[in-house]
């Protein structure tokens, strides 16, 4: 699985830390609906993802820093993750 589009489903609940176990997936999109709690810092093992959408929800806490970090490791694929992402 490459992609994950669930924007605009009325999804409840939390983010399962179980996508961060969908090794090929390169987009990331569950923004518009009602999530909540934290985001999974299991989502920080997604190596291949590009673009992350989580926006217009109502999640909680801030950013894992392993989330972050895909910004800057391998080869910096994810370009898209508007967040504020605390440098350690």
């Amino acid at each position: 699985l490459e992609r994950l589009e669930l924007n605009g489903n009325q999804l409840i609940g939390t983010i399962p830390a179980e996508l961060g176990a969908l090794s090929s997936l390169e987009r990331l999109e569950l923004n518009s609906n009602q999530l909540i709690g934290t985001i999974p810092a299991e989502l920080g093992a997604l190596s291949l993802l590009e673009t992350l959408w989580l926006e217009k929800n109502n999640l909680s806490g801030s950013m894992p820093q392993d989330v972050c970090n895909l910004r800057t490791t391998n080869g910096g694929l994810l370009s898209s993750l508007d967040a504020d992402c605390k440098s350690e």
